[in-house]
């Protein structure tokens, strides 16, 4: 069952951008921007700029038996529920033609929303009498009785939405939840696509869902120093820039449905594009500490278009990481200068500009971008672009958009400590 083709028939997409698919991609190809100004006293200027998702309905026709749990879910999960609903949505699948034991689902949660304990303010501010100096014990415990959610350590749970969502969709076929940062979602999109390629399910949904624009995460990250200094305010975020300084956080979900060929062509479901070949892979950096390996990339791509049967030549664009730090877009673009050889005609998209660094969900996003860049037949621009380092110049990354051919597209992640996965797409 090694040769069965896996496709893809429905996505699902909330982040900043936009509140489906559709609005995202529009938005994308006007070249806007997700990422906003939010001015908050007391915090540097690398954290007053965020990709922040827009105000959204809660979805209706919740079975009663599950609405109290969906209390549990932050606020990462819910943007990660919802981008779900609209991937099953968008493929026309029914659920009732395919037993449940055939339905697998892979959540990644690169999610720290309820990081921290601002639940515990409206008390704390109660029993220091809002002086922030000496605390009233006695009216603390009084008051976190009042005006503490009892749940709020459940709602710290990274596996909640794997929880309610299987529960929902009663998927009870080959199923996992993952917690990490990138290239977390990279990961479920594989494990979603060899459940279907070694004929464990029929459907399977990965979901990648991430919410880095609350306090805590925002000061961990800023404590690395891999956040933009924001000097030019949401221009700042230019992945593969001579002048680039870090990223910019934001929130959202990112949702993709994959089925075997037959089964899709034998509803009509639609066929957005086919799954062609995954890599993952660990390269530690040298020495101690999260540096970043010198070739952070290159073997995991090498994997992917191995498996894929694929060359560089059939590629339409690269889609890198791009996180936007010195040192890890110079080791991707390393990377792929490598694969590429005296080949460098490849066009480089950068994605994340365009609604800040989304975790886990990024990595699946792209994807998604992808694909609809490639239906039409572009290769999106990275944002905030104007000139690489010297070594790069021969290198296909422009500010805007461009004209791309062939049918396939090859999409990066990596993470802190040397983790990378790649994913190759062909879209017809």
């Amino acid at each position: 069952m090694q040769n069965r083709e896996v496709v893809i028939t429905g996505m699902g997409l909330i982040s900043p951008l936009g509140l489906t698919v559709r609005e995202n991609w529009e938005n994308l190809a006007a070249r806007k921007t997700g990422i906003a100004h939010y001015p908050k006293a007391g915090v540097p200027k690398s954290m007053e700029y965020l990709g922040k998702v827009a105000h959204f309905e809660n979805p209706d026709a919740i079975p009663h038996k599950l609405a109290g749990q969906m209390k549990f879910l932050n606020r990462g999960a819910f943007l990660g529920f919802m981008s779900a609903k609209e991937a099953l949505a968008n493929s026309g699948v029914a659920l009732t033609d395919i037993p449940p034991g055939r339905r697998a689902l892979y959540i990644a949660s690169g999610d720290f929303t309820k990081v921290g304990y601002d639940f515990m303010y409206p008390a704390m501010k109660d029993a220091t009498n809002g002086k922030w100096k000496n605390i009233d014990r006695e009216r603390l415990n009084l008051s976190t009785l009042d005006k503490v959610n009892p749940f709020f350590l459940l709602e710290s749970l990274s596996n909640n939405l794997f929880s309610f969502l299987s529960a929902f969709l009663e998927f009870m076929g080959p199923s996992t939840s993952l917690a990490s940062l990138s290239p977390c979602g990279g990961y479920a999109l594989e494990l979603a696509y060899r459940s279907i390629k070694c004929n464990k399910a029929d459907i399977a949904v990965a979901v990648g869902c991430g919410n880095w624009i609350t306090e805590i995460p925002l000061y961990e990250i800023e404590s690395l120093g891999i956040l933009s200094a924001c000097k030019d305010g949401a221009g700042s975020f230019r992945p593969f820039d001579r002048k680039r300084d870090g990223f910019i956080t934001g929130e959202g979900g990112a949702a993709i449905l994959l089925e075997s060929a037959d089964t899709a062509l034998r509803r009509g479901g639609p066929i957005l594009g086919k799954m062609k070949g995954v890599g993952n892979c660990i390269e530690p950096p040298e020495g101690q500490g999260l540096g970043v390996p010198l070739r952070v990339t290159k073997r995991c791509m090498e994997l992917s278009l191995e498996k894929a049967d694929c060359s560089t030549d059939d590629l339409a664009f690269i889609v890198p990481h791009g996180s936007g730090t010195l040192k890890g877009d110079k080791a991707e673009l390393r990377s792929v200068m490598d694969i590429l050889g005296s080949a460098k005609d490849v066009p480089i998209s950068g994605m994340k500009p365009y609604t800040g660094h989304l975790g886990a969900a990024s990595d699946i996003a792209e994807v998604i971008f992808g694909i609809k860049a490639l239906k039409n037949r572009m290769a999106p621009a990275t944002l905030n672009f104007k000139e690489s380092e010297k070594e790069f110049a021969d290198l296909r990354i422009s500010g805007s958009h461009q004209i791309c051919k062939n049918d396939h597209f090859l999409s990066v992640s990596y993470g802190i400590g040397g983790q990378s996965s790649s994913v190759v797409v062909e879209v017809l």
